[in-house]
């Protein structure tokens, strides 16, 4: 399957299985301040961070996007996750004045690719540079939008939200533009292009695996000096002794495409697994990769990394592309 539009021109989506929700009330701030692992009171309305939610132990209980607005935050997460995470946080309102609410009927489009703030100017969304990881609200055709640039290291990533009427009427004018409409297989394998950790997949909270902040390799997620969060003390003893054992890498993968839980070793022993796999067809031909964790000894000696079907090198996390496969 080539990615071609997606890195070469742009492409939209419906977004799927992402749900929000709304912490409001007058200590909202100060209270998610010592929930997440990142930086809230930093936030100006309209600015985003990555987050984690962790237990007492450190370990990663959820993940969500918190987007700071004039009178709430909004926690942008997985749908399926909503009830979870939502339970995690109301057991930690005391006397605070929070209020947490699931926010229904919102509907979302993405638009990525390095043409995507083309389009957006084409159709009069918006004409102003939007940096990443902002949110803007803006009115479209007698609708509210809230417009956000979010999260990606490989291509430029818009998303839209708001009533499935405006979301349908921008949908189509995309399609009149030209615009190719991706598909979820494709938006998987950008997700991995990216090495972007999904949450119940890359990032597990199971009998088997239970993440640590600093394995995941996702510094984005983390503020050291914004002072106490639930699980920061696991957080700061791991920073303070230095590295984590095993850590989030990428990997190009050389022989047969293996699934998604292959095991890797150093020909004597197991060292990691390979948590998400792909192929991506491209100009050059085809492309191999997959996100997992592997010991940091195994890296840092330069061992020679196996899996049942081939060897894999590993990679930075974001896989660069050389410019004649783009």
């Amino acid at each position: 399957m080539s990615l071609s539009p997606i890195l070469t021109s742009a492409a939209f989506a419906p977004i799927q299985n992402v749900g929000w929700i709304r912490v409001a009330g007058s200590d909202r701030v100060r209270w998610l301040n010592g929930m997440a692992t990142n930086n809230i009171q930093a936030l100006k309305p309209g600015e985003g961070n990555y987050n984690f939610f962790l237990n007492a132990q450190g370990r990663i209980q959820g993940d969500a996007t918190a987007w700071m607005l004039e009178d709430s935050i909004l926690l942008e997460t997985a749908a399926d996750r909503i009830p979870a995470l939502m339970a995690i946080l109301d057991h930690f309102i005391i006397m605070d004045d929070v209020e947490l609410s699931a926010v229904e009927h919102r509907a979302g489009l993405l638009l990525v690719g390095p043409n995507a703030s083309t389009l957006l100017a084409a159709l009069d969304v918006c004409t102003n540079p939007i940096d990443p990881m902002e949110l803007v609200r803006v009115t479209w055709h007698s609708a509210l939008i809230d417009l956000i640039r979010t999260y990606s290291p490989v291509v430029p990533r818009f998303e839209f939200w708001s009533d499935a009427a405006a979301i349908g009427l921008l949908t189509e004018s995309l399609k009149s533009t030209g615009a190719t409409q991706a598909t979820p297989e494709e938006l998987e394998q950008l997700r991995i292009l990216e090495g972007t950790p999904l949450y119940g997949v890359d990032i597990r909270n199971s009998e088997t695996a239970k993440d640590l902040p600093q394995e995941t390799a996702q510094t984005r997620a983390l503020h050291f000096s914004k002072g106490c969060y639930l699980g920061q003390e696991i957080v700061e003893r791991i920073r303070s002794r230095g590295n984590v054992h095993r850590t989030f890498s990428g990997f190009v993968l050389h022989g047969d495409l293996p699934a998604a839980g292959a095991v890797l070793s150093d020909e004597t022993k197991a060292v990691g697994e390979l948590t998400s796999v792909t192929r991506i067809e491209l100009p050059t031909g085809p492309l191999q990769i997959a996100i997992g964790y592997i010991r940091r000894e195994t890296l840092d000696r330069g061992a020679v990394i196996i899996y049942p079907g081939g060897t894999a090198t590993a990679s930075t996390l974001s896989f660069s592309l050389p410019e004649s496969r783009a």
